[in-house]
């Protein structure tokens, strides 16, 4: 799968300040999601459809002019807010990522962490940027800073990789939901300590160095291919969807299965399915016999008769 290319236009200019030192940096965007989005037509001559606003009262269109900002503080009751209001709160146009604390990234739980940007330094930036990296990881530690994006005021990390910085932005305390907010989580069960060991050697077994390279969108990947080849006047037919093998609902059971399968993999042999014996019934087991067989041994015995 080819990787994202950068960009070679920064998406916003402007300085990082720490104490009185400030340096003239650039931002990038580091992730390119690989999204494919459609547009909605109409069936019958395929084009493009419109949606307007209309008034829920009337069912009439409502112009641009005539269209305000309410907020909802009980149903149907609205607050209106004007653009000059918000205007008037809105975080002031800085150009500059004020870096407020050095921390350990250790101690950031990773799901305040949202998009990630390169930072580059602008030509007269050099030196200073350099030092910044070079000081960051001596330290070991990241800057945690704000700055203004798309008029939002954003919380940010910066650190340091492979001589260069990273900038990531980060939710506000506010915007992370507690963890113990939720019931479902099962805190009082005990694992069973049979079922805890079989479950610790499949996490050995799969335990593994992480490459992203081995994760691919395979749904975007059919997709996109499934689009190029009807663009092309290809016929796409869906392929009959795999049988599945049954999931057993015996924890152990899942776990021992689980685990062959992955020491199977590894050692790249087909895995062995064990399928329980039916009981026998009676004292023995029948036996087939072959029906040629049989009729040689009646002869036998019939001519043993005969000489005696």
């Amino acid at each position: 799968m080819a990787k994202a290319r950068a960009s070679n236009r920064a998406i916003w200019t402007g300085s990082i300040t720490f104490g009185l030192v400030t340096i003239p940096v650039k931002l990038y965007t580091a992730v390119r999601q690989e999204n494919i989005s459609f547009h909605m037509l109409h069936d019958e001559d395929h084009s493009r459809l419109k949606q307007k606003m209309v008034c829920a009262a009337d069912g009439k269109e409502v112009h641009p002019e005539h269209r305000v900002k309410g907020y909802e503080i009980a149903p149907d009751q609205y607050v209106i807010i004007s653009q000059e209001e918000l205007e008037s709160v809105q975080p002031r146009k800085t150009k500059s990522i004020e870096i407020e604390d050095f921390v350990k990234i250790d101690e950031i739980d990773s799901i305040y962490f949202n998009t990630p940007y390169y930072i580059v330094p602008q030509e007269t930036g050099t030196k200073p940027y350099r030092l910044l990296v070079d000081a960051m990881e001596k330290a070991g530690r990241v800057g945690i800073a704000r700055f203004v994006l798309r008029n939002k005021e954003n919380l940010c990390a910066l650190r340091p990789k492979k001589g260069a910085l990273i900038l990531s932005t980060m939710y506000f305390a506010n915007e992370v939901v507690d963890l113990d907010d939720l019931d479902e989580v099962p805190r009082q069960v005990k694992s069973d300590e049979r079922e805890l060991k079989m479950a610790s050697q499949l996490v050995e077994q799969l335990a593994a160095k992480f490459n992203p390279d081995k994760y691919e969108d395979d749904y975007t990947t059919a997709l996109r291919e499934m689009i190029e080849r009807k663009a092309a006047g290809e016929e796409v037919v869906s392929a009959p969807e795999p049988e599945t093998a049954g999931r057993t609902t015996n924890l152990m059971e899942a776990l021992q299965a689980s685990l062959s399968r992955a020491r199977a993999a590894a050692a790249h042999e087909p895995v062995k399915v064990v399928e329980k014996s039916a009981p026998r019934r009676g004292r023995t087991a029948e036996r087939k016999t072959d029906p040629d067989q049989s009729k040689k041994s009646r002869t036998r015995s019939k001519r043993k008769s005969t000489k005696e």
